[in-house]
Order: C-alpha cells, then sequence, then structure tokens
C-alpha cells in the first residue's frame, strides 16, 4: 500500500475532481444528509430546501457510520411516493445508488453530485471555478500574501468564535467541524440571535475574551455589524472573512467550505500536528457503522483525488462484481 497522499495536495487538486453524474433527476427535489453528508446537506440547502419530498427525487447523503438513519430517511420517501437516491461513502452495496470518495473532504463530492443531480450543473461549474482560484492564491508554493496561511497565524494559539447570517448558518457549523476536524482546534460556532450570546458571555469572567478571535462568515448583516461592534471591547480581535470574489448563492458557501478548509490545514501545521484523520476517528465510525455484520462491504478511497469516479449506479445491477470504479481508485485498498 502507498503512503497517503498530503492534504494540501489534496486540497490543490480537488477544484474539478468530481466526476460523478451531471444529469439531473426527477424534480421536485428533497435532501436530508446524515453522518459525513450532514454539512454537504447544508450547504446544497442553497439549491434544495431541507425536507423531504412526496414525489421526484429524495437526496440521502450519508456513511456508514449513520447508514441506520440514511435507510429510514430512503424508506420514508419511498413511501411517500418519491425515488430515493442514496449517496454515500460506503456500505453495503444495497444500501447505497451513488459512492462517494470518503474523509475530511468529502463534503465537496457530495455537494457537487447534488448541484448537478438537481439541474444546478452551472452553479457547480461556477463554484469549481471559484475553488480552482482560490487552490491557486492558497497553494503551500504561494509563501507571500497566502489568505489562507495568514489567517490561520490569526488564529493560531486562540479559540475562534464562529458567526454568520441567519442564511448562512451552515458556515459556522462547518468551519466548527473543519478546525476541529483538519487544524485540531476548538472552536465556538455563535448559531441564531447573536446579540445575547455577544453582550453576556464575558461579563461575569471577563478573561474568557483573552485569546479569543471572532470570524464573520460570509456576508454580515446589520445583526452582525452591531455584534462586532460589541465584540470589540470584549475580545482580543473580529476578522471578516468574506465570499471570494462577492460570489452568492451556493458557489460561494462550498468556496467558503474549501478555503476554510486550506485555514484548518495550515492551523494543523503551525500546530505541528498532522492535518489528516486520526485514527481513533476511523475506529470510532467503525462502531458506529457496525462493521462486523456484513463481511460484503465497499468503500470509496479516502483522502485519495486521483479522478475518482464518484458513480456507480446500483439500482438495476444484480451482481456486486459488475461495479466498475476509475481504474486506479481501488489499487491501494
Amino acid at each position: 500500500m502507498s503512503a497517503p497522499i498530503n492534504l494540501l495536495t489534496l486540497l490543490e487538486t480537488l477544484p474539478g475532481s468530481y466526476a460523478g453524474p451531471a444529469r439531473p433527476d426527477e424534480a421536485p427535489y428533497g435532501l436530508v444528509g446524515v453522518g459525513e453528508g450532514t454539512l454537504a446537506a447544508a450547504i446544497a440547502q442553497t439549491l434544495i430546501a431541507s425536507s423531504l419530498t412526496r414525489g421526484g427525487t429524495q437526496f440521502v447523503l450519508g456513511s456508514p457510520d449513520a447508514s441506520a438513519l440514511a435507510t429510514d430517511y430512503a424508506d420514508l420517501a419511498v413511501v411517500a411516493g418519491a425515488n430515493a437516491r442514496r449517496v454515500a461513502t460506503g456500505g453495503t452495496p444495497e444500501e447505497i445508488d451513488v459512492l462517494v470518495p470518503g474523509g475530511p473532504l468529502a463534503t465537496y463530492h457530495f455537494a457537487q453530485f447534488v448541484a448537478h443531480a438537481s439541474g444546478h450543473s452551472d452553479e457547480a461549474a461556477a463554484a469549481d471555478a471559484l475553488l480552482a482560484d482560490l487552490a491557486a492564491r492558497c497553494a503551500p508554493h504561494v509563501t507571500e500574501n497566502n489568505p489562507a496561511r495568514d489567517l490561520a497565524w490569526s488564529l493560531w494559539g486562540r479559540t475562534p468564535l464562529l458567526l454568520a447570517a441567519p442564511e448562512a448558518e451552515a458556515l459556522p457549523h462547518a468551519w466548527q467541524h473543519l478546525l476541529a476536524r483538519t487544524g485540531k482546534t476548538l472552536s465556538i460556532p455563535v448559531l441564531g440571535d447573536p446579540l445575547p450570546f455577544v453582550t453576556g458571555a464575558f461579563e461575569a469572567q471577563h478573561e474568557k475574551g483573552d485569546a479569543k478571535v471572532a470570524l464573520i462568515l460570509g456576508d454580515a448583516d446589520d445583526t452582525l455589524m452591531l455584534a462586532r461592534e460589541i465584540l470589540e471591547s470584549r475580545i482580543d480581535e473580529i476578522i471578516h472573512v468574506p465570499y471570494p470574489d462577492g460570489a452568492v448563492g451556493y458557489p460561494a458557501a462550498l468556496a467558503l467550505w474549501y478555503f476554510g478548509a486550506w485555514v484548518a490545514a495550515y492551523l494543523a501545521e503551525r500546530y505541528e500536528q498532522q492535518p489528516g484523520d486520526l485514527p481513533v476517528l476511523a475506529r470510532a465510525q467503525g462502531v458506529m457503522s457496525g462493521e462486523d455484520r456484513e463481511n460484503a462491504r465497499l468503500a470509496a478511497p479516502r483522502d485519495d483525488l486521483r479522478r475518482t469516479n464518484v458513480l456507480k449506479d446500483w439500482a438495476d445491477d444484480q451482481d456486486v462484481g459488475d461495479v466498475e470504479l476509475d481504474e486506479d481508485d481501488l489499487d491501494d485498498e
């Protein structure tokens, strides 16, 4: 088995690496995400409201550690009259319609699948263009004016507070996940109305404001601007992290997730930590997936973006042995 590819290399090659289906499924659409699919479902809410549909196509994004819940959602959709599309990073063949690469960057593949399968291929292409531009500016060889590395330096030794406007609440969730999983750093998402938090959280213990930095993610509305003004007298620093190039909608949300992944990787580097997943995560996910209950399981390659063929529909296949993946996909499994 070859050595795992460095996460920074994976990030640099991520834009445009989606190689799955581009044909839209039948409308209307519903979307739910569990396990590894949770973040992508939240980001893709700019395209599809998170819900169960009674007709058309129900997208269920998940992973083996949450397969029971994914099955429940898929069954509910089928009973209601929809066609369920199970998209997962692994599991048994009967549990999966679409197999996507696992690992910390699975969110990209889940989200791009939803964009294409819901008839938003233009938005998917726009997102890839934004990601490619970020990759050119955030790559490891960019040693000066690298925005991801600069922001990681600002976060080093501090506890980030993560804020966003109500329509972008997926972003604090996403950045908390990225900073913990990849950056090995604790952060605090401030969800809902931020004003009670920013006005009261540091009053009894003023010292708790030390070594804190607030990140305002995406567009700042009037409430966030007021929250910023209040925080200026309570914590060390407030940093606005806008959408790249003034982007909006789904491309903007996916691009800011991607930028967060770069920041998290460089933050791990600053702490002299490996940005990849810890072995305990794989063990914990294995426990939740019930690995011993089935011998024949499928798993997409983790942390390997060598143009993985994201799709293989098994709905009409009787023989799992006929499943075809990209020729390099399982070389190292």
